[in-house]
């Protein structure tokens, strides 16, 4: 049960939050480069709080399900593309992240899911964690694919390309956030397989979770593969990556989607 008083504080940060989130998203064209990467950083730090709450911080059992792995994976999203910025400055502030985050913020609140089991916390928590990791890093490429074919777009017609950073740039971090985020999703299905009995009751078993993930994994895979090897990239490696990943999101949180909401139900 959730003390008031955490609820309290949880609720708060989730609100100022999403208001930080919300005013970039809303004033994206009106604010300064730094203005706006400041407000980003005050809202992602306030969205961490209230992760950490959630996941038991304030000494309540720790909940998880679909919307903390949405927020989570938005949180992610945010904080690597903002690491990114560091290094390549000419990455502009994305409003639609803002957006995200708020929006996700208030699922998260409206549907904060179960309690962990407490046996295997600690294995539990990593194999999650790792999971979402590579929610996040896949996350990211999307945006830099996203990016690098508007872009190809936009010199075809010579235009100007709006981020101001070179294609084959924008290509290399794509595919780099590609392989770091395969690399984990494999720790974390060789995790899943080797060590869920010691959080779960129930035998490992063919069901549609562990087979969305799986083609997912392969689908990436697949595209590592043909990127190293016989050096894919354009339209055929970014149909690929959104394939993968709505095989991933599927796997979890449209799964969970449906068993704590659709169904409520809590495994």
């Amino acid at each position: 049960m959730i003390l008031a008083s955490d609820l309290s504080v949880a609720t708060l940060l989730a609100l100022l939050a999403a208001a930080a989130y919300l005013w970039v998203a809303l004033r994206h064209g009106a604010l300064a480069q730094r203005t706006a990467r400041a407000c980003m950083a005050l809202a992602w730090s306030g969205h961490g709080a209230v992760l950490a709450l959630g996941f038991g911080l304030g000494g309540d059992a720790a909940h998880f399900g679909f919307g903390p792995a949405l927020s989570m994976t938005a949180w992610l999203v945010v904080g690597i593309y903002g690491l990114e910025t560091w290094f390549h400055p000419q990455l502009p502030t994305r409003w639609g992240l803002g957006a995200a985050g708020a929006a996700f913020l208030v699922v998260a609140a409206l549907f904060p899911g179960h309690p962990l089991p407490q046996r295997g916390s600690v294995l539990l928590a990593v194999h999650l964690a790792m999971g979402v990791a590579s929610y996040g890093l896949f996350g990211v490429a999307l945006l830099h694919a996203w990016a690098t074919r508007r872009t190809e777009l936009q010199m075809r017609m010579a235009a100007q390309a709006p981020d101001g950073l070179p294609l084959l740039t924008l290509e290399r971090l794509t595919y780099r956030l590609v392989t770091a985020g395969f690399v984990l999703l494999s720790a974390t299905l060789l995790g899943g397989y080797f060590f869920g009995d010691l959080w779960s009751d129930a035998p490992l078993r063919w069901d549609h979770k562990i087979l969305l993930s799986v083609l997912a994994w392969a689908v990436f895979a697949v595209l590592v593969v043909g990127r190293r090897v016989l050096g894919w990239r354009g339209t055929r490696a970014i149909q690929m990556l959104y394939v993968g990943s709505g095989f991933l999101l599927l796997a979890y949180a449209g799964s969970r989607f449906v068993l704590e909401v659709i169904l409520e139900r809590s495994v």
